[in-house]
């Protein structure tokens, strides 16, 4: 069942989400439950959050899975949405 984690990073967090980028994406590779993922851009084109497509069987799963992403971990995140999604196109 899919569902989609909305972060938003703290104000001036963009350090820690460069810090911590490396292990970010080791996690993703690792669990193998992302079917697809991105950063948000602010209007100067730094990253300022994340969109992730996560791929499990229940929304524990998937809140599970983004309390142990390393960028949660670190600390970058404002604000973490999980939501049930439903694939129609694409």
């Amino acid at each position: 069942m899919p569902f989609v984690l909305i972060c938003r990073d703290k104000p001036g967090a963009l350090q820690i989400r460069l810090d911590t980028r490396a292990a970010h994406l080791d996690y993703i590779a690792e669990t193998g439950v992302v079917a697809q993922a991105g950063p948000f851009l602010d209007d100067a084109g730094k990253m300022c959050g994340s969109l992730l497509i996560l791929t499990v069987d229940t929304r524990a799963a998937a809140q599970d899975w983004a309390a142990n992403d390393p960028y949660a971990v670190a600390g970058l995140f404002a604000e973490v949405t999980v939501q049930e999604w439903k694939k129609v196109i694409g």
